[in-house]
């Protein structure tokens, strides 16, 4: 899958995410479905071990009151492909 492609994918999973504030006293219920969601999100999109760590976190940060603004996907991405890149670059 094409990195930007998957940014944008990212960008929405977390969009997605902050749903639960647009509705108050609904969010809670979006939450208890939506952490699990996210998790499994996670795995796909991000593949290997460090895709199942970004799982456990998106897990709690979405189950966690008043985390759900962390954009969890977006950081991921940003850590595959800016972070990792340049620690590939640097190794080189």
């Amino acid at each position: 899958m094409n990195k930007y492609k998957k940014l944008a994918i990212s960008i929405a999973f977390d969009a997605l995410g902050y749903v639960s504030f647009v509705i108050p006293g609904f969010g809670e219920f979006t939450d208890v479905v939506w952490a699990p969601v996210s998790a499994w999100l996670m795995t796909k999109l991000y593949k290997g071990k460090p895709g199942k760590i970004a799982a456990v976190i998106s897990f709690l940060e979405e189950a966690a009151p008043g985390l759900d603004v962390i954009p969890t996907f977006t950081l991921m991405w940003l850590y595959t492909h800016v972070y990792k890149a340049k620690e590939t670059i640097i190794e080189v």
